[in-house]
């Protein structure tokens, strides 16, 4: 049989509240919607076949961004409109990893930590990038926060795709970086720890620090991606992906928090090789929801001239840039929520005779329970 996340959720997810009374709210909020899920619990509209009488019950989803059921949609729809923001130019792409010192922190402290991740590290990419050594001028950037490791381990780190060159003072001179080279990576390790370290002594959480941290060299890697397509396709299933889907969910044996076990599949890093990983229920909800981000809190941050309020400079730099002479529209993100006409507009065929069905009814949602 199938396993899914909301099966173990249900089946094992009252008794980690229960063993777990100080839970966050959004972690309860997540786990509650993902057992709900395309249930009748959310309520949703009976389909009849014309033809045969065939009936079809489609309930509704739960839309929670962490929920692996429902974000698939929402990520195609994410990387049409990125794909509209490239330029044709030569891409990069810069990763900033937190050290493991600091990690325990960031559990603790997540919007605060993943804020200032976010922030230090497009300061520290903007800054080496005036320099007219290497691009001499202001650079774009689109930033995405990753949270785990294949194995669901806790790893934070930020990803930012990035045109390799930048806009001149003018704002109208495009200037490019070096052939196969964008930034120095030890120079931006650097600029990236001190201004980390600047940022955190102004915040209550400084002094819990080992001193050690800022005399290590922080990771930052940079590679060329050809023209960024690619790159924008292995950053999409990041932003509209839970830490692990349901696919990659092998077994669920029977047993109690501690005693059952959650069987699923990784890719090993260095092989490369398909293996599986053995995790106690407990133990597996516990990753997972040191995965869930706090409520409101955004994972995609553009800077540059890939800000919100710089898009009229992207569409002139874009149409001096190549050909076309379409102007780029003002951008905005897709609602997370499709209105129920829109579901109901949806042609569903009948799985006996193929015949369009038809709206026969709505299903009222049931009432929420209480955490």
């Amino acid at each position: 049989m199938d396993v899914e996340l909301a099966d173990i959720f249900e089946q094992f997810g009252a008794a980690y509240r229960q063993k777990y009374q100080n839970m966050l709210p959004s972690h309860i909020q997540a786990m509650n919607a993902i057992e709900r899920c395309r249930t009748e619990a959310l309520g949703g509209q009976v389909f009849a076949c014309p033809e045969c009488d065939e009936l079809r019950y489609s309930y509704h989803s739960c839309r929670n961004r962490h929920c692996p059921k429902c974000q698939y949609e929402q990520m195609q729809k994410w990387l049409a409109l990125q794909q509209r923001l490239l330029l044709p130019v030569p891409y990069s792409l810069l990763t900033f990893t937190l050290p493991d010192e600091l990690r325990q922190l960031a559990r603790q402290n997540q919007k605060l930590i993943y804020n200032l991740l976010f922030r230090t590290s497009a300061q520290a990419t903007q800054k080496l990038a005036k320099d007219p050594r290497f691009v001499g001028g202001q650079i774009g950037l689109i930033g995405v926060l990753h949270t785990w490791t294949r194995k669901l381990a806790f790893h934070p780190h930020v990803h930012y795709l990035a045109p390799s060159g930048g806009l001149a003072s003018d704002g109208l001179t495009w200037l490019p970086a070096s052939r196969n080279f964008f930034l120095p990576v030890k120079a931006l390790s650097k600029l990236f720890r001190a201004a980390f370290q600047k940022a955190l002594k102004k915040t209550r959480l400084y002094e819990r620090i080992p001193h050690n941290v800022w005399r290590k060299e922080w990771v930052v890697h940079c590679k060329a991606v050809g023209d960024g397509n690619a790159a924008l396709k292995y950053l999409a299933p990041y932003i509209h992906r839970v830490a692990i889907s349901n696919r990659r969910l092998l077994a669920l044996s029977s047993g109690s928090l501690k005693t059952a076990q959650v069987t699923f599949s990784y890719r090993d890093a260095k092989t490369g090789k398909t293996k599986r990983s053995h995790l106690a229920a407990g133990k597996f909800i516990h990753r997972f929801l040191q995965h869930v981000l706090p409520r409101g809190f955004v994972r995609v941050r553009y800077y540059g001239f890939f800000g919100t309020r710089a898009r009229t400079k992207l569409a002139r730099l874009q149409r001096m840039m190549s050909n076309d002479t379409t102007c780029l529209e003002t951008l905005e993100e897709d609602s997370d929520h499709s209105s129920k006409e829109e579901e109901l507009k949806k042609e569903i065929p009948c799985p006996n005779c193929g015949q369009a069905m038809v709206f026969q009814r709505t299903i009222p949602p049931l009432k929420c329970r209480s955490p």
